[in-house]
């Protein structure tokens, strides 16, 4: 049977021991019927991974006793994905699990000229990041940032290469011919795609026009499909 996965952000190094949050201990203890001495790992989300054993169990509280600790390397390559917020919340939360599991870095979701959303809840957001870490058992948690405008993105976004992904005619990268960089954003618009506006300010500030095939893909397929070629191992 796998060692069950954890994530404590409040974990340090150096710890010998540590009680686990009541969500973990509940996890532990209701769901998964562990027992003292039972192995389980842990991560903090920045890097390290945790060995551990359970010393005491509590519902709520449970006491577990840390036998090793490691900081794994961080990921060579920056991959942020700016991403438009959708009108189906559903969508979205799905390309943020996905994009998750591939290995993204960053997560900004993005309010373009045609964005039309409902409400963005970023404790599930966060939720939803933390619990695909978790599934991927990754080290390294995502940074998700609040949703912002289209225009601070340009303005604010210093990555090395910056790609954008729309369905406008004109001069086009194919995908599969990019050569993605260690430091890498890349843009998804809404549904209704970005204004010739937001594409004409996106290559002003030298944004890469990227091609993604010949079928129109929905918001989240387009950045799901991008990612998972510009995402180095």
């Amino acid at each position: 049977m796998p060692v069950p996965y954890f994530y404590e952000p409040n974990l340090t190094a150096g710890n010998t021991s540590f009680i686990l949050s009541e969500a973990s201990s509940k996890h532990c203890i209701q769901v998964l019927r562990m027992q003292q001495n039972d192995r389980l790992d842990i991560t903090n989300g920045k890097g390290f991974l945790f060995e551990a054993s359970i010393s005491a169990t509590h519902k709520k509280n449970t006491l577990i006793a840390i036998l090793s600790e490691k900081k794994m390397i961080a990921p060579s390559q920056n991959l942020t994905l700016g991403i438009a917020l959708l009108k189906n919340v559903t969508r979205l939360e799905w390309l943020i699990e996905k994009a998750t599991e591939i290995g993204v870095t960053e997560i900004i979701p993005m309010i373009c000229e045609r964005t039309i959303f409902e409400k963005f809840k970023l404790d599930r957001m966060q939720n939803i990041i933390q619990s695909a870490m978790i599934q991927s058992q990754q080290t390294w948690m995502p940074q998700l940032a609040a949703p912002i405008k289209f225009k601070q993105v340009i303005e604010k976004q210093k990555n090395e290469q910056k790609l954008i992904a729309h369905c406008a005619l004109g001069d086009k990268i194919e995908i599969n011919k990019i050569k993605a960089s260690e430091d890498c954003l890349l843009l998804i618009g809404p549904e209704g795609d970005f204004s010739p506006a937001e594409i004409e300010l996106a290559q002003l500030n030298e944004y890469q026009s990227i091609h993604l095939g010949p079928t129109r893909l929905r918001t989240e397929t387009a950045g799901l499909f991008a990612l998972s070629i510009l995402k180095k191992n």
